[in-house]
């Protein structure tokens, strides 16, 4: 009768250990390679000389019972014929009143919007809070 033969197989807790330390040196450098990914931007140069006008913005003020563009009382009827004449780069700051129903201010953004006037700023008065 034969002897049994055991079978030889390679120690594999070297090769495990290898395995284990390769696979967390490429998971801390694929962290860190997140790094690198900077947003660029395109930023104006300070001294060169640019072509800004500083006009003063427009300033809508609306209240409960009145619309005024730059300190005149206006309908919103004639809001249309107002804002043809303004281009959409055209500031404008508006001033609206807490007491102002919603359906108006939503009239005025519909107008607004209408003719591409998207540049307004809505400025808080230093009462309200």
């Amino acid at each position: 009768m034969r002897g049994k033969r055991e079978k030889i197989a390679p120690d594999l807790t070297p090769v495990i250990d290898i395995v284990f330390i390769l696979l967390i040196f490429f998971m801390v450098t694929s962290v860190f390679k997140k790094e690198d990914v900077v947003l660029a931007l395109n930023l104006p140069d300070l001294n060169a000389k640019s072509v800004t006008t500083k006009e003063k913005p427009m300033t809508i003020e609306l209240s409960s019972d009145k619309l005024a563009i730059d300190a005149k009382v206006y309908h919103f009827s004639d809001l249309d014929e107002k804002f043809k004449k303004y281009t959409k780069d055209t500031k404008i700051n508006i001033h609206i009143d807490k007491h102002v129903e919603y359906e108006r201010v939503m009239r005025l953004f519909d107008i607004l919007q209408r003719h591409n006037l998207n540049a307004f700023s809505l400025v808080a008065n230093k009462g309200d809070k």
